[in-house]
């Protein structure tokens, strides 16, 4: 039996882009951590809607926030993304997809009353920890409070 083409432009990249993580990247686990450090407390890796089959990083119901982080190269961030140089008409498609699906999940959200908080990788942790934070109490989640200063 033939197998199907594949993406991939051989099968060392095919290896590589297997490779890589759809959750618990380390910009992922990093900011956890630092929320986690803060006394907030979430969900990971969850739908923020049951019946949409979209997945936050982060979820805190109660506020009714989900954050994503957005990976550079996958998400097409205006300061980093580079054009892949091998398979390019491929991948500038694939990046083109995941920004219309991220505004999608965006409006989507928006529309069940869920608040969206898209973080790009290359944002410290601390400011995209303050981001989370600030988002988080501006929303009035009972049980939350400010963070004591050291």
């Amino acid at each position: 039996m033939e197998q199907p083409a594949s993406w991939a432009s051989s099968p060392h990249v095919r290896a590589s882009m297997q490779g890589n993580r759809s959750k618990d990247t380390k910009p992922e686990l990093a900011l956890r951590r630092e929320l986690h450090a803060r006394g907030l407390r979430y969900f990971k890796n969850r739908r923020p809607i049951r019946d949409l089959r979209r997945t936050a990083d982060i979820v805190f119901p109660t506020p009714r926030l989900a954050v994503f982080i957005d990976g550079c190269f996958w998400h097409g961030c205006p300061e980093h993304h580079t054009i892949a140089k091998t398979n390019p008409d491929y991948w500038s498609a694939k990046v083109e997809r995941n920004r219309n699906r991220d505004q999608e999940t965006d409006a989507l959200l928006a529309a069940a009353g869920w608040t969206v908080l898209r973080i790009w990788e290359h944002v410290g942790i601390a400011d995209a920890a303050d981001l989370v934070e600030s988002a988080v109490q501006s929303a009035g989640s009972p049980g939350v409070e400010p963070r004591a200063k050291r």
